[in-house]
This record gives structure tokens, sequence and C-alpha cells, in this order.
């Protein structure tokens, strides 16, 4: 079992902590409809990526009452 030769004081330990905290997101503009995307993602609400569509988004499904 490890044990330490001397203690180890608040200030050594939290300088190695120092590149451990989380940074904000950095969210882009989409080009086609303005909504806010992940950089280098593919829109969720339009489903564009650059100025191509990638996925085609259904508008609405309409389900019958008989079905649900």
């Amino acid at each position: 079992m490890a044990v330490q030769q001397n203690k180890v004081s608040k200030s050594r330990r939290n300088n190695r902590r120092a590149h451990d905290a989380l940074t904000a997101a950095n969210p882009n503009e989409c080009d086609n409809c303005g909504e806010l995307k992940r950089p280098h993602h593919v829109c969720p609400s339009c489903g564009h990526y650059g100025e191509r569509e990638v996925v085609a988004m259904a508008d609405e499904i309409e389900l019958d009452e008989d079905a649900a």
C-alpha cells in the first residue's frame, strides 16, 4: 500500500487539478434556419450541414385516433 512521505498541501493538490475545469459550449448559428447548433455537427432542427440537407426532417407525424 502506498503511503505518502510528506503531507501534500492544499495549494499543491489544487494546482494539480488546475486543468480539470469544464469549458462552456461554443454554439454556432445554423446558416439555413438560424438556430443554435454544435460546431461541425448536423443542425438538429432543420437537418442541414453547411449548404446541403443531410437528414430529411419530417414536419409532423399524423396518427389516427384508432392507432393510438
